[in-house]
């Protein structure tokens, strides 16, 4: 027979209660704290922004801070300066200014790919059928020395153009200016970069029918260049998103971003007419016919980052190659792609 379990005195049953509440106050306490005062989430007037807009527009992070934000970012200068002063707690960007960012010692975790085919060349010849057409044409070009500039030079040089005499390159700020000298009969072809394609297309009575001859054509699909050229599948890791600063110590935070962004992608594929209003309202220089147009034939998909890392490897060792300094002088390490050197 087991001897009765002693009893607390008095003043110790006292004592214990009050260490369990307290216990329970610090818990959920520290639990409220941990609700972030504001949460920026920025990104380009492009596809990879669409789901980032969604999820502000829908309340899906309202939980995990007080107010939830969208910023625009107008070129990869600004992005720059963001990521690097810290302006933004999720940014949206080219995979390759990314890897530059991280290897140059900013604070940086991507998280996903999820642009994988929006560049397109746009002509007013329909003859043109290959990049090698080019040869001898003048060809506006957003971006220079970023996406999506370094992907076409490295498509013209594996068909044996040399860009800096073979074509004339005039560079513009964005896709949306490229696109702008286009429809003012400006220049007769372009590198665009979805939504300006649709953009332009639409501005021009070229889509999706035109009663008479269309004025623009999307004559070159970059991506199903890419997949003839490297002998790969016709898709380019092109952009994703990633986390800033202290958010990269945080996993549930981490965790809800990637889901939400997953379901928020997929909320806009289905419901590319209502995305394309949502997107317009916050990015005053695209139309919402032509985000819904461009939804409809863009290569979106939200890839894990540790998925993606072969065909982003592949990516940035051609960049190597180029010009080491595309990707900051060599290949991320692990902490990149969440490992263990994440918290460098």
């Amino acid at each position: 027979m087991q001897a009765p379990r002693p009893r607390l005195p008095g003043w110790s049953r006292i004592l214990l209660h009050i260490c369990v509440v307290l216990a329970f106050l610090v818990v959920t306490g520290t639990s409220s704290a941990q609700k972030l005062p504001k949460l920026t989430l920025a990104g380009p007037s492009a596809a990879v922004s669409n789901p980032l807009i969604h999820m502000v527009d829908s309340g899906a992070l309202a939980d995990l801070a007080d107010v939830v934000e969208f910023v625009p970012w107008r070129d990869p200068d600004q992005l720059r300066v963001m990521a690097l002063d810290g302006r933004a707690d999720v940014l949206a960007m080219p995979s390759n200014v990314a890897a530059n960012l991280y290897n140059r010692g900013a604070k940086l975790r991507m998280l996903n790919v999820s642009t994988w085919g929006v560049l397109w060349l746009v002509s007013r010849d329909p003859a043109l059928k290959s990049l090698a057409d080019l040869r001898g044409k003048e060809l506006a070009m957003p971006f220079r020395g970023d996406m999506p500039d370094i992907v076409f030079q490295l498509l013209a040089e594996q068909q044996g153009l040399d860009v800096r005499k073979d074509l004339s390159l005039r560079y513009v700020a964005s896709p949306i200016d490229a696109m702008q000298l286009l429809v003012m009969r400006r220049v007769d072809h372009a590198l665009l970069a979805e939504p300006a394609v649709s953009m332009a297309l639409r501005k021009t009575g070229s889509f999706p029918l035109s009663v008479v001859a269309p004025e623009l054509h999307r004559s070159v699909d970059l991506q199903q260049e890419w997949g003839r050229v490297f002998e790969r599948p016709a898709r380019i890791p092109q952009a994703g998103i990633a986390v800033m600063g202290a958010l990269r110590d945080r996993p549930d935070v981490i965790a809800r971003i990637e889901a939400e962004y997953v379901r928020s992608l997929a909320w806009c594929r289905a419901n590319a007419e209502s995305c394309g209003r949502a997107v317009a309202a916050r990015i005053d220089m695209l139309s919402p016919a032509a985000v819904a147009d461009s939804i409809a034939v863009s290569q979106l998909e939200a890839v894990p980052v540790a998925e993606a890392r072969a065909e982003l490897e592949f990516m940035f060792g051609h960049l190597l190659r180029k010009n080491p300094a595309l990707v900051g002088g060599k290949l991320p390490d692990d902490g990149f792609y969440g490992g263990a050197a994440a918290a460098q």
